[in-house]
């Protein structure tokens, strides 16, 4: 049951990254959320496989702040990175015969 909480509080800081930072048109809507999701997941399962008690307050700090960092850095690497690549792909779809498929 522990297990659905956090993933639904990775997700919610992952909508909550998606949200906050610019480009979020060149990003799918759930992108961001399942990334939040499942580093809370893994980090949780990691944790509780390490002994870490399921019920103590330091598990839940350290899998949330990494659904968060992880959630705010795919936020902020995906859309520019999204940018940069439409913008290549635009100019080489946009130069007809120049030998290059």
């Amino acid at each position: 049951m522990e297990l659905l909480f956090v993933a639904l509080g990775g997700a919610i800081l992952g909508v909550a990254a998606h949200f906050a930072f610019h480009y979020r048109h060149l990003r799918g809507v759930a992108v961001v959320p399942a990334i939040g999701t499942a580093v809370a997941s893994l980090v949780w399962v990691g944790l509780t496989w390490l002994g870490w008690a399921w019920d103590g307050g330091w598990i839940w700090v350290v899998s949330l702040v990494a659904a968060g960092i992880a959630s705010a850095a795919s936020a902020y690497l995906i859309g520019p990175g999204r940018e940069r690549a439409d913008a290549a792909l635009f100019e080489r779809l946009s130069r007809p015969g120049s030998g290059r498929a």
